[in-house]
């Protein structure tokens, strides 16, 4: 049995790096949770051409961020780990302290102690030592900290490669295998 990916879905710039997630995890035949935060919705509105209810039709199970008793707030329901695309600085606040003010926080927290993999895309540039700190304690409290750096070296040719080259790259830090992923030394140079 496959363990399901908890997928979030924060109010940072980069929504498509969730889409894109949830698509390679279908396609790879994970079962998914969702959970879109209310910013996290309306940048998916403002960044991508895609709906909220049609984001959620490529989960499995979706989840409103005030739902705190679904079954991915506890450590007794089994996940293979869970990745937040893109990490808002607020949500990346959220795991380094530990709060859990909505789902998305409390399935952050819960992963992390549980000590499964919590992937963080956070996207914000330039960085202030304030946000350098945070990452560094949810570093320290596990998270895997993958800011969406795109990979130049991978021959990639469209924003869409580009964005499909990190979610493959997120999921890889889960033992998930995509075929989008392009290694180093795979693209022949032209």
């Amino acid at each position: 049995m496959t363990l399901p990916v908890i997928v979030g879905i924060s109010g940072a710039s980069g929504a498509a790096y969730g889409v894109a997630v949830l698509d390679l995890l279908s396609h790879a035949r994970v079962p998914t949770h969702l959970v879109v935060t209310e910013a996290g919705a309306r940048v998916l509105q403002l960044e991508t051409e895609a709906t909220v209810p049609e984001v959620q039709t490529r989960a499995t199970q979706c989840w409103d961020e005030k739902e705190i008793a679904a079954p991915i707030a506890s450590g007794t329901y089994p996940t293979t780990g869970m990745v937040v695309a893109p990490c808002s600085i607020r949500t990346l606040s959220a795991v380094a302290c530990s709060r859990s003010s909505n789902l998305l926080e409390r399935a952050a927290d819960v992963t992390l102690k549980e000590r499964r993999p919590l992937v963080l895309l956070v996207r914000e540039t330039p960085l202030h030592a304030g946000h350098l700190r945070l990452m560094h304690d949810a570093a320290v409290a596990g998270a895997i900290i993958m800011p969406p750096v795109p990979a130049f070296y991978a021959g990639l040719e469209s924003v869409e490669d580009l964005v499909s080259q990190t979610a493959a790259r997120a999921l890889e830090q889960l033992g998930i295998e995509s075929d989008a992923l392009r290694r180093w030394g795979s693209v022949p140079k032209q």
